[in-house]
């Protein structure tokens, strides 16, 4: 007698959040007003275990979705002051990894375009050069730039801020035969190893002055036959990013462009 009369908690306080009369009533629901009832009681009284392994689900759905989607990416490379046309960014990209005998479904090249590097301060673009620099630098410190194509005002950046690997020691080293036949399509440029910049800033009497040194840091593509493909009234130039991890497919890549 005792037992039946004790009520359990979940239950006075369904009572008392519902009129006296409700929970009865309850039982007599059908249909669409059952299951509203039912809603709300759930809401009112699970949402924050049923919240919770919602994140959960989601959390593992996540990753099981990440592990079978996920994509190597055998080279970045990046075309600056370049544009070119839908089937020659195919051959620049995802042809490579064909000629790899690589699988596409488990590996991606990944190519940026549409950055653009002036040193025109006046430029009407100056916004989006910024963000074309940023873009550039971030992908640099970030080891996720290992190439490149570009032209002569954004082969004089690179080569400037020393971006660009020595091409003659590295071929030379790494790569004897590419060295021997690559090496007629060298082109020298000029990295500023330390200036007075900072001097200039605070005195407007300094005179500039910098350290630098010249080596072979690009490679012009005038010969190579995909870039003849593409119609260029400039010439293109290749450079080699200091920091790529990618190296070796770095030197695959150059003897892809140059078959």
């Amino acid at each position: 007698m005792l037992l039946s009369q004790k009520q359990p908690e979940k239950e006075k306080k369904l009572q008392k959040e519902y009129p006296s009369e409700a929970h009865p009533f309850m039982q007599s629901l059908h249909g669409k007003a059952k299951l509203r009832f039912c809603l709300q009681y759930l809401w009112d009284y699970y949402k924050l275990p049923l919240a919770a392994a919602a994140i959960a689900l989601y959390i593992a759905i996540y990753a099981v979705y990440g592990h079978f989607t996920h994509k190597d990416t055998v080279l970045y490379t990046a075309l600056v002051n370049v544009a070119v046309g839908e089937t020659l960014t195919e051959e620049l990209s995802s042809h490579f990894l064909t000629a790899q005998n690589l699988n596409t479904d488990a590996n991606t090249f990944r190519l940026y375009s549409g950055l653009y590097l002036t040193d025109d301060e006046n430029n009407i673009y100056h916004e989006y050069t910024y963000a074309s620099r940023l873009k550039i630098l971030a992908s640099i410190d970030a080891e996720q730039l290992d190439v490149a194509l570009m032209d002569q005002k954004a082969f004089d950046a690179f080569s400037r801020n020393g971006y660009l690997s020595n091409l003659d020691e590295l071929l030379a080293e790494e790569v004897p035969a590419l060295h021997q036949q690559l090496a007629p399509y060298f082109v020298t440029n000029t990295v500023i190893l330390e200036d007075n910049s900072e001097d200039l800033l605070l005195d407007d009497s300094a005179v500039y002055h910098a350290e630098t040194a010249t080596y072979p840091m690009g490679l012009d593509l005038s010969a190579s036959p995909l870039i003849q493909k593409g119609g260029f009234q400039e010439t293109v130039y290749l450079g080699i990013i200091k920091n790529s991890p990618r190296i070796h497919t770095v030197f695959d890549y150059l003897e892809y462009l140059f078959i």
